[in-house]
């Protein structure tokens, strides 16, 4: 039995896993273009020290190589010549180098310390600003966890590579080229020798780089899955505890997890070939250097008008250790670059991202009224669906309507009422507010005026009355009180004993569902909009209670158009307008009353329901009955004795 149950949770997880890389794939957004100049809009405020810092490496660096040239000339004319002004005057100049060298180390360390910071703080604003303007529709194109570490991990990783490249991606090509050309000066042959290296090193690095990148992309990708179980399982830890399903998320997370490790030692292999390859021309470099040198100097009898002298080999082998030492660096900005390469292209995939709403050239800036028209509506969440999720629609509603919709999981009810504030937007046909089309308007002016209850509860960390007044932030204490007193949550508010000062944890987990639900109702009324959206947001409340904020509503708001999506006949039958909704069309519309007598699934739905209720009643009067009669025999049998 415990080989069947591990068999069957491997196949669960390798399950989810596969339908975790398919979501990916056909997902997957399209690979951006123009990276740099998409990258460099994030720069901003900190271009000033993106600039400083590159300044101060270049004028370390040309002083760094000109120590070599003044130590020559103090080898060759101070000490080999005992003149002691020379040594004095060359040690002077040498000291001079070195501290203006070790200010402007100092000094490029400070500034792209700062731009690297501040670019990776700018990406991070750019990235959660983009997310936050995108419809629904680009949303469901990058899953929470891809998002999550492409703020993060991704964003660290060039943050990291840009701080390389405006220090060592400056400093290493400016110490090669100008080290080789000083090392030219003196000789012209032995300077050679660290051409013949350059090849040798770009036909490596080329071809590690063609062989590591496509893993590091995989790796980011792999990250986005783990990222997803664990929100997934933090988000459902009550479930996973209460199904004791702790070791199957564990075996997933480590599924998972393995798969990173595997493709990161893949790629560390890979890339360990950089440092053989790096002191092969090294060390080949120094030994063809030290030879040539030697036979130079033994030639030239240590005399500079023959050929090399001894302060010139010291400076040669300085030179050598520079421009090999730079190359060693260039090849870590290249490891880093093929690293972040893939971030630097996930992040332009967020920034380069189009929203599929968007606000018109000349947008209308008020909504007349809360009336609804949706003329031959038919919607897509994706245009490569053949199915549509909504068939031609064909509805209008009058302004201050209750409408109620009911209709089984998957008749695409909820799709239907996103399409109102424009969460998504439709795809064929025409859907008007107040009289116009919804694109024709502000997108914060239309969604002003809409208030939605969904099916998912969301409250945020923070106080009760912090979380209300999402709904307006300007709300006084009286009208948050008074919106409470109407969605029926004032009462259980004044229990606790900070009242509407008590902090909700993240996700409101420290209330029960039926009092999130409530203070979700009265967040949207407090926005006063002309249109209210509850989609199955009382499903968690008692029917006493359902009933008195639908009586609020009626009484309070008449004038708001209110849709209502419930699962319970009993919270919409008092509604102006009812519709039976199935397989994304409108298959029946009415009162309780027209559509008990004319629609069969209506009359059906309502049965169930009402069977169900007057059966669980009587069986309550039986329970009571019984345990009277067993009481009263009780009694009975007590006198008798």
């Amino acid at each position: 039995m415990s080989d069947t149950t591990d068999n069957v949770g491997e196949n669960n997880i390798v399950a989810t896993e596969t339908a975790i890389e398919q979501s990916r794939k056909s997902a997957e957004p399209d690979r951006p273009k123009h990276v740099i100049r998409t990258l460099g809009k994030s720069m901003r405020e900190y271009t000033k020290e993106s600039w400083l810092a590159p300044l101060f490496v270049t004028i370390e660096s040309v002083l760094e190589i000109v120590i070599p040239t003044v130590m020559a000339a103090l080898i060759d004319q101070g000490i080999t010549d005992g003149s002691m002004p020379a040594i004095v005057k060359f040690g002077l100049i040498l000291l001079a180098c070195s501290l203006i060298s070790l200010a402007c180390g100092f000094l490029a360390g400070k500034f792209a310390a700062i731009a690297a910071a501040g670019f990776a703080k700018n990406l991070r604003h750019d990235q959660f600003e983009k997310v936050q303007g995108f419809s629904f529709t680009n949303i469901d194109r990058f899953s929470t966890g891809s998002i999550i570490t492409r703020l993060t991990t991704d964003v660290t990783n060039l943050q990291n590579a840009y701080a390389m490249m405006i220090r060592m991606g400056v400093r290493a090509p400016i110490m090669v080229v100008v080290a080789w050309i000083f090392s030219f000066r003196i000789s012209p042959s032995i300077s050679m020798v660290f051409l013949a290296c350059i090849p040798i090193l770009g036909l490596g690095l080329c071809g590690l780089a063609v062989l590591v990148h496509p893993v590091f992309e995989r790796v980011f990708h792999t990250y986005d899955a783990l990222n997803n179980v664990v929100d997934e399982n933090l988000q459902g830890i009550r479930v996973v505890k209460s199904y004791n399903r702790e070791s199957f998320e564990i075996s997933k997370f480590d599924r998972i997890s393995k798969r990173i490790f595997k493709d990161f030692t893949l790629a560390e292999r890979i890339m360990s070939f950089n440092s053989p390859i790096m002191m092969f021309c090294i060390y080949g470099s120094m030994i063809l250097i030290s030879w040539m040198g030697a036979q130079q100097i033994v030639a030239s009898g240590n005399n500079a008008a023959m050929g090399l002298t001894t302060g010139d080999l010291t400076a040669l082998v300085t030179y050598a250790m520079q421009i090999l030492m730079s190359m060693m660096m260039l090849s870590m900005i290249f490891v880093m670059f093929i690293i972040s390469q893939a971030s630097a292209e996930r992040i332009c995939q967020v920034l380069q991202e189009q929203s599929t709403v968007t606000d018109p050239a000349n947008p209308v800036d008020r909504v007349a009224d809360g009336s609804i028209e949706f003329d031959h509506v038919t919607f897509r969440y994706s245009d490569n669906s053949e199915k549509p999720v909504l068939d031609d629609i064909d509805l209008k509603i009058a302004s201050g309507m209750t409408v109620g919709i009911v209709g089984g999981t998957g008749s695409a009810k909820s799709s239907l009422v996103q399409l109102v504030p424009r969460l998504y937007d439709v795809s064929a046909g025409t859907l008007k507010v107040g009289g116009r089309d919804v694109r024709d308007y502000d997108l914060e002016v239309l969604r002003d005026q809409v208030a939605m209850v969904l099916q998912k509860n969301v409250l945020f960390s923070g106080t009760i009355a912090e979380n209300l007044r999402w709904g307006n932030p300007e709300a006084t204490d009286e009208e948050i009180r008074h919106a409470c007193q109407l969605a029926q949550a004032d009462g259980f508010i004044q229990e606790f004993p900070d009242k509407y000062d008590t902090y909700i944890e993240q996700g409101g987990t420290n209330v029960s569902g039926g009092q999130r639900q409530r203070l979700c109702i009265a967040r949207a009324l407090l926005k006063k909009p002309k249109i209210l959206i509850l989609d199955d947001s009382t499903s968690a409340v008692d029917t006493k209670t359902d009933q008195l904020i639908r009586a609020a509503f009626h009484h309070e708001i008449p004038d708001t158009t209110k849709i209502i999506i419930a699962q319970r006949v009993a919270s919409v039958q008092e509604s102006d307008m009812i519709l039976v909704m199935d397989e994304g069309r409108i298959m029946a519309r009415g009162t309780h009353e027209e559509l008990l007598a004319t629609c069969d699934e209506y009359r059906s739905i309502y049965e169930s329901q009402t069977k169900n209720t007057a059966e669980g009643q009587a069986e309550i009067e039986q329970a009571a009955a019984r345990e009277a009669a067993a009481v009263r025999g009780a009694e009975q049998e007590g006198e008798a004795r």
